[in-house]
């Protein structure tokens, strides 16, 4: 027997019953469940899927593709905060349609072979690049998302770096939300990328260990 494997994809919404479908002919028609605010299906070979409302929201609904489907539309008011260091990506949406948005860099050194005093000064210079990297993040985003008071915010980049600029008084009130999004240095394209994938299902699958033929005798 083999060991199966798992697997996460974000799934958009409107490909939701379409995936369901490609997924019974792989494996045979699952059974669905709610359980623990998603919903879950088993299939035949004991392969399985979880999927799981953006935003971080529970569904509690009939054990349904079309339920889930229904049940995945996005806040009214909600954000989009990518960072890196050196960079960051922003974004606010109302009633689905980005209202407001700002993409920006600052220069922060790489990593040097230097050693002694010259390693010491150049990690103090570096430092000081990426906490002002992080503050201008900081200051952009708290113009373009306005009031953050329970403000539901998809975040994705370096967590180190989101964390950092997160702390900044003026965005604490934000709500990070699932999913995670790990994308590379933010620019316009990951931003709207982000946008997407942010209001997509996320959905787990588990595929059930594939049985070696057994070997003649």
């Amino acid at each position: 027997m083999t060991t199966g494997d798992v697997v996460a994809t974000l799934v958009p919404v409107s490909r939701l019953e379409r995936w369901v479908e490609n997924f019974a002919l792989r494996h045979g028609p699952p059974t669905l469940a709610v359980v623990d605010g998603r919903l879950r299906g088993e299939a035949p070979d004991g392969s399985t899927f979880v999927a799981a409302l953006p935003f971080g929201a529970g569904y509690d609904g009939p054990p349904e593709v079309a339920g889930l489907v229904g049940a995945a539309t996005p806040p009214v008011r909600w954000g989009v905060l990518l960072v890196r260091k050196g960079g960051f990506a922003v974004a606010l949406l109302d009633r689905g349609r980005v209202v407001r948005q700002k993409v920006g860099r600052r220069h922060v050194q790489g990593r040097t072979k230097a050693g002694g005093q010259s390693q010491q000064r150049f990690a103090r210079r570096r430092d000081n690049q990426a906490r002002h990297a992080f503050e201008a993040a900081a200051e952009h985003a708290s113009q373009v998302l306005g009031t953050t008071a329970g403000l539901p915010l998809v975040v994705g980049g370096d967590r180190t770096a989101v964390d950092r600029v997160l702390a900044d008084a003026r965005l604490r009130g934000a709500v990070p939300v699932e999913p995670w999004l790990p994308v590379p240095d933010p620019r316009s394209r990951e931003l709207a990328g982000a946008v997407a994938d942010a209001q997509a299902v996320r959905v787990v699958v588990r595929n059930a260990p594939q049985q070696r033929p057994a070997p003649p005798h």
